[in-house]
Order: structure tokens, then C-alpha cells, then sequence
């Protein structure tokens, strides 16, 4: 049985870099044949920043999504690091939706300055435990990313070393995946 992956591209900054890195991502994980990817732009998702109480009704964009989260066995989280942080949009679709992340693997792909997004990819650990989902151990973080493009322009240049961590994060992911759908289809969930 393939499994659902939802990617998430966290940025929604003009001129962001997130899709880049999302869609290189996407095409490593492409290769795997267990693996049905689904792509979430938070920058066109348009989840209201405001969040509703719980005796008002759901927005209609956050309905929308819903369902795409529910689906997914597995998250990659596709995040820039600013202010040795994640951006805010992300924490408002991290708090829109509660029981979509129980008992699901995330992954978590950083880039940012020298650390690589590694102080935002701690942070979204704590977050995504407090939501009951297991951040898996390995992450892929991408320093200084604006220096591992390749004469022509494209991204990462050859030899960066980067398919080596994406490896080693989606055999990780694909493992806890299976292990927690097996879980929650043999015993639901109860947070």
C-alpha cells in the first residue's frame, strides 16, 4: 500500500526560495515508488491568520485543506529559518488543524543561513510533539543554500551532497510511516 506524503512549503515571502527547495525535494522523493506525493503551498492555501473559537464556524479555506492533511501517513515540512525561528505562517496551519498530525512521521527539510534552518527545525520538533506527531530523528538542512547553485543556474549544484540526507530522512520517514499507519489502523489513536 503506497503512502500519502503531504510537503509543505512553509514560506510565503515574496521572492521566497521554498518552492525551489520543496520542488527539488519532491522529484527525490518521486523516485521512491511507495510514495504518493501531495504538495501544500501555505502561500496559496490562504489560511486565515486569525484563528477562530472553537463555537465559530471553519473557515472555508481551512475546510478545504483539512481533508489533504487527513489524508497524508507522512509530512516533509519545507521551512526557512528567520530569526533562528520558523515563519508564522506555518504556526497558524500548525494550529489551525489538531487531530490531521496524530500519530504521523514528519520530516523536516531547513534552509536558512550557516546553521541551515536547524534552530527552526528544533523548534517545529517541540511544536509537532505537543500535536502528537513524531518528528523523525534525521533532517536535511541546506546552509548558505544560495551558494550551491550550479553555473547554469540550476539547484543544488552537482556533488552538494544533499541526496545523501534526503535518502537517509525518507528511508526514516517511509519506516515510521508504515509503522505508524499500521498503528493507527490495527488501534485509533487517542490523544
Amino acid at each position: 500500500m503506497r503512502l500519502n506524503v503531504a510537503v509543505i512549503v512553509a514560506s510565503t515571502r515574496t521572492g521566497r526560495f521554498g518552492p525551489t527547495v520543496a520542488n527539488w525535494f519532491a522529484q527525490q522523493a518521486a523516485k521512491r515508488p511507495e510514495l504518493d506525493l501531495d504538495l501544500v503551498d501555505l502561500a496559496t492555501a490562504n489560511l486565515p491568520a486569525t484563528l477562530t473559537d472553537t463555537d465559530e464556524p471553519t473557515p472555508a479555506e481551512v475546510a478545504v485543506l483539512a481533508p489533504r492533511l487527513a489524508a497524508a501517513d507522512a509530512f516533509v515540512v519545507v521551512t526557512p529559518e528567520y530569526n533562528s525561528s520558523f515563519p508564522a505562517p506555518l504556526k497558524t496551519a500548525l494550529d489551525w488543524y489538531y487531530e490531521e498530525w496524530h500519530a504521523k512521521p514528519v520530516a523536516i527539510v531547513s534552509y536558512g543561513r550557516e546553521t541551515g534552518g536547524l534552530y527552526a527545525a528544533g523548534q517545529l520538533r517541540q511544536v509537532f510533539t505537543e500535536l502528537h506527531a513524531v518528528a523523525i530523528r534525521n533532517t536535511v538542512a541546506l546552509p548558505c543554500y544560495w551558494e550551491q547553485f550550479a553555473a547554469d543556474g540550476s539547484w543544488p549544484r552537482p556533488g552538494s551532497g544533499y541526496e545523501d540526507s534526503v535518502k537517509t530522512t525518507l528511508d526514516q520517514l517511509i519506516w515510521w510511516a508504515e509503522a505508524l499507519r499500521t498503528a493507527r489502523l490495527h488501534s485509533p489513536y487517542h490523544a
